[in-house]
């Protein structure tokens, strides 16, 4: 039995474009999620990504105006968005870390190395 880059290739492509697609269908999926009795819900999409916050108006008491309460929920998906962002940016780090500098990743395969140049 004979090893078959040709094949290898077919299939490592297959597989990024599978991965592409899967990808592309989280990104557009939304997931919706309620705390304190529907008092305050949280909408993401299917990696996770914070898309917005509903809060409901007597949470905050003393009726605040909707531009307050619109703020507020703006403020909310800014900050976890830029807390999910750094969290990435040192994930991506470790990744670095641990493959060794290896090469800039699989397309479609964050923190896998570059396998191109070897195959």
């Amino acid at each position: 039995m004979s090893f078959n880059v040709n094949r290898l290739l077919k299939q490592l492509e297959k597989v990024q474009g599978d991965v592409a697609r899967a990808q592309e269908e989280l990104r557009n999926r939304r997931i919706e999620a309620s705390a304190g009795g529907g008092a305050v819900t949280a909408v993401v999409d299917g990696t996770g990504v914070l898309q917005s916050v509903r809060i409901q108006r007597e949470v905050l008491g003393e009726s605040p105006g909707s531009d307050d309460l619109e703020m507020l929920q703006d403020l909310i998906v800014a900050a976890v968005g830029e807390a999910q962002r750094q969290a990435r940016e040192a994930a991506a780090q470790e990744m670095a870390k641990a493959t060794g500098g290896l090469g800039g990743g699989l397309p479609g395969l964050p923190g896998l190395p570059d396998l191109g140049g070897l195959l």
